[in-house]
């Protein structure tokens, strides 16, 4: 028995017992190698601006420390739990390890809308939250970083107030800060990027023309809005996008940039197109070549696998496809090619290290350096990925997930256990 539970850590916890019987890694290393080393809960207390005290709950999960720092993003969302947290730190020490960076994983997070806050409200609570987490984070113990409901300026509170405990200014305590704050140039659009970049690399696996390709985003907030332009940029033309507002479908495409300056002015995507309005639930199974959730956890569930009507699967969101659904996809004759969790969003994290090596170094790169070396990195993984698939017949989220694993428990062995 574990504190953790709920299905979102229910489901990491299965996708890690289908890699150790894969791996047959013996019963007694995997607790080890599934449970979270540190996991803190705070409360958080606030003064609202009608003159209450309100209470909000946070956490931070940190998976393991064996290669380096733990790393990951913060949310603010109002379902997160101590084992959704849990399960998030999980899969990014998979896919750091898969990356090959220096990191266990790590995430955080405090139960609240942010949409209900005020700009006060919130930098009183990213300031608590973070003072509250001084005792357990530092640069080399747990670096912090954007995730959902959570963005650079939140970073920077984070900073400032690590930095006023600390005396010095302590830039390399969060990825994810404004360029003007030791941030770095590319990290806003790199998990976006890295999604368009991999799927364009798919197109290529299967043989189609990105110029004839389609793909359809469910999710258009910062993930899914990059990835949506990069795969315009490449060729690709968007026939449907979503947001928590609305879904839209049109067969003869949608402008990309136009979507996002809408959503930069709105905030939403509601009012792009009214004309071209569905139900959210028909989105996903509609025909395209490229499907990208990027959204939240466990959206293509069996029924839905059953339905999709794309060539590939590119998962922007961490944890989108269950593994009943991965079942379903394995059984096709004619199957979805996926390119899995772990290695699809992996950009944000990639540029997430190259901050903080630029943040220790106080040595700053050009944005052309940032994508030049993210995209080689990338491309890296997904060879190792594809080979190793094709070599073991296996799938590609078994693929990327032993490659993780293995990683991580080959240097857990070779450190031993202490004391």
């Amino acid at each position: 028995m574990t504190l953790f539970a709920g299905p979102v850590f229910d489901m990491a916890r299965t996708q890690f017992n289908i890699i150790a019987d894969h791996l047959e890694i013996p019963s007694d290393e995997r607790d080890r190698l599934l449970l979270p080393k540190r996991a803190i809960s705070v409360s958080c207390p606030i003064h609202m601006d009608d003159g209450r005290t309100a209470v909000f709950t946070g956490y931070r999960v940190q998976h393991h420390l064996t290669l380096g720092p733990a790393k990951g993003g913060t949310r603010y969302a109002p379902n997160v739990d101590i084992g959704e947290i849990a399960a998030l730190a999980i899969w990014m020490s998979w896919k750091c390890a898969l990356a090959d960076l220096p990191y266990g994983g790590g995430k955080g997070g405090v139960t609240v809308d942010p949409r209900l806050l005020s700009p006060r409200e919130l930098e009183s609570l990213s300031r608590r939250y973070m003072q509250e987490m001084i005792p357990f984070v530092g640069p080399h113990t747990d670096v912090m970083a954007p995730d959902m409901g959570t963005n650079e300026q939140v970073m920077a509170w984070f900073m400032d107030t690590y930095s006023m405990y600390q005396g010095v200014t302590v830039t390399e305590i969060v990825t994810g800060k404004p360029v003007g704050s030791g941030g770095t140039l590319g990290r806003n659009e790199a998990t976006g990027h890295g999604v368009a970049f991999l799927a364009s690399r798919a197109l290529d696996h299967l043989g189609i023309d990105p110029l004839a390709s389609t793909a359809i985003l469910q999710g258009f907030g910062n993930v899914g809005s990059h990835a949506a332009i990069g795969l315009a940029r490449r060729g690709t033309r968007i026939v449907g996008l979503s947001d928590h507002t609305v879904a839209i479908y049109d067969r003869n495409g949608f402008d990309a940039q136009s979507a996002f300056d809408h959503v930069m002015k709105h905030r939403v995507l509601k009012g792009f197109a009214d004309q071209a309005e569905i139900d959210p639930t028909e989105l996903l199974t509609k025909p395209c070549d490229i499907l990208a959730p990027c959204a939240v956890e466990r959206v293509i569930d069996e029924e839905v696998a059953a339905a999709l009507n794309c060539r590939i699967l590119a998962e922007g969101a961490n944890g989108p496809t269950t593994p009943d659904a991965d079942l379903v996809l394995g059984n096709q004759n004619n199957a979805i090619f996926v390119i899995p969790d772990i290695l699809c969003n992996a950009g944000g994290v990639i540029v997430s290290y190259f901050e903080w090596v630029q943040s220790l170094q106080q040595y700053f790169w050009s944005k052309d350096e940032v994508m030049e070396k993210l995209e080689r990195a990338l491309d890296r993984s997904w060879r190792q990925v594809v080979d190793r698939a094709n070599r073991h017949g296996v799938s590609n989220r078994t693929a990327a997930m032993s490659i993780g694993v293995d990683r991580v428990r080959k240097a857990k062995q070779a450190r031993g256990l202490f004391p």
